[in-house]
């Protein structure tokens, strides 16, 4: 009797480390890929050399890195269209920017992205005008589906989960690291998309780090699901790469230097 219990919590315990290596599976090719080299092998291929962007100043935006996807040339709305019906995007471009024209919608990128490093500064209206969500608000949608919420945070309070650099209705920034309206604030996201089976299952949440004028406010954070105002939808099955959209709300806001670095798996 005692060894056939034995047998069974062999078999349970089995089938317990085949469960949890097939849940983690999915996690696991930064791992291989370590595994294929031993320590300092000069067999190993090198990164590709690239030319360092600089760094912007409330004067005039920097230069992005030279393996960069450049989504605003300073000039036009080319790599942009409508959400609402496809065509052209409706928003105004002046000197080196572009801004939201409220009530024309949203705006999304020609292209789609999946797993990226992506870079974006925006400017809220001076002087400002409301309070709460009523001030500066506009949104990054990382696959038009995470929202990376875009606020007037400055002296203006509202509810955390919905202050500048939020993951709008899930995560609050760790710090408020918002300047004044008017001048230029900067966001760096990492971002990784959700993975799905071919039935649909879900295989890997999305995540994103998220730094706001240079200070850490999203530490790889693993996301509920798309964002919805009230709700935390779950996922649905989406492709690996979709465009990225920024939203209209009705208020001014405008941005430059907007520029996008795909990751490849792993990275």
């Amino acid at each position: 009797m005692r060894k056939a219990l034995g047998l069974v919590a062999s078999s349970v315990g089995l089938a317990l480390l085949l469960t949890v290596l097939m849940t983690i599976q999915p996690y696991a090719a930064p791992q291989d890929a370590l595994q294929k080299w031993v320590p300092n092998d000069r067999n190993r291929p090198e990164p590709p050399i690239i030319t360092p962007g600089t760094f912007s100043t409330q004067e005039h935006p920097g230069a992005p890195p030279s393996d960069a996807i450049v989504l605003f040339n300073g000039h036009d709305l080319s790599n942009w269209e409508s959400v609402k019906d496809g065509g052209p995007a409706k928003w105004t471009v002046g000197d080196g920017y572009f801004a939201t024209v409220p009530g024309t919608g949203y705006i999304r990128t020609k292209a789609a992205y999946g797993d990226c490093q992506l870079h974006v500064e925006w400017s809220a209206p001076n002087p400002p005008h409301g309070t709460d969500q009523d001030r500066g608000n506009s949104g990054v949608f990382l696959q038009g589906l995470y929202e990376i919420q875009v606020l007037d945070s400055y002296n203006n309070v509202t509810y955390a989960d919905g202050e500048a650099a939020a993951v709008y209705g899930q995560y609050p920034p760790l710090v408020n690291a918002a300047r004044p309206p008017g001048e230029w604030q900067t966001y760096d996201i990492v971002f990784h998309g959700p993975r799905f089976d071919a039935s649909g299952k879900l295989l890997r949440k999305a995540n994103v780090t998220v730094f706001f004028n240079g200070v850490l406010v999203q530490d790889h954070v693993e996301l509920t699901g798309p964002t919805e105002h009230h709700q935390r939808p779950p996922y649905k099955p989406t492709p690996e790469k979709l465009p990225l959209s920024l939203q209209d709300h009705n208020h001014p806001v405008r941005f430059r230097n907007l520029w996008i670095r795909e990751l490849k798996e792993g990275e």
